[in-house]
């Protein structure tokens, strides 16, 4: 999978949010999006995911050289947001096997061993509303990375996670991001330290 910016920029009222990125994100290739918190790296990612609509320009995800339809970018996408929302109601393996009946996790993972994975295994049969906050981002980065899909975006990841769970997120990446497109956005040097290139939003005001 291959993602080309096209001179996007993107407006909120009178405020330039960013102006003039052009860039390709190359298949299996790890980057990151950096700038100050509220300089628009969240705003970034969802424009290229194509939940935030842009002011100008145009994002191409193309796949053996042809163009995918933006309303089908979600189908080639596990994304992991602070403000993505879980199902509370359900336990964490409820929620791991919805997520799965509409986008398939990697052969041969099912929703038990992804929670034995991320050491939730005991909480398998417990609501996620009485999880704590590390929890919740634990199947948050569970339901992105293990998705059966080429690309990964990732905003703030540790989000809520304490140094054990710093640990898990790089293990994660490690053995489950090699193949995927992976663009992370934060300010976070230990969440992103492992990106080919880095992207400053503040050369794009």
């Amino acid at each position: 999978m291959q993602i080309q910016l096209e001179q996007i920029e993107k407006k909120y009222n009178r405020e330039w949010i960013f102006r003039g990125l052009s860039f390709t994100f190359s298949p299996e290739k790890k980057y990151a999006i950096t700038g100050p918190n509220g300089s628009g790296k969240s705003t970034l990612l969802q424009t290229i995911a194509g939940s935030t609509a842009l002011s100008e320009g145009t994002v191409n995800w193309l796949s053996n050289n042809t163009v995918i339809a933006p309303e089908n970018h979600y189908q080639h996408l596990g994304i992991c947001t602070p403000s993505l929302s879980l199902i509370e109601e359900m336990t964490a393996v409820e929620f791991l096997a919805f997520h799965e009946s509409f986008k398939s996790f990697m052969p041969g993972i099912t929703p038990n061993h992804i929670l034995e994975i991320i050491e939730l295994i005991s909480a398998a049969n417990k609501q996620i509303r009485y999880f704590s906050s590390g929890m919740k981002q634990r199947i948050k980065l569970a339901q992105a990375i293990f998705s059966d899909v080429p690309v990964l975006f990732l905003d703030e990841p540790c989000t809520n996670l304490d140094d054990t769970g710093y640990i898990l997120y790089q293990s994660l990446i490690q053995n489950y991001a090699a193949g995927k497109l992976v663009i992370v956005s934060s300010n976070d040097k230990a969440e992103y330290h492992f990106c080919e290139e880095v992207i400053d939003i503040k050369k794009y005001k």
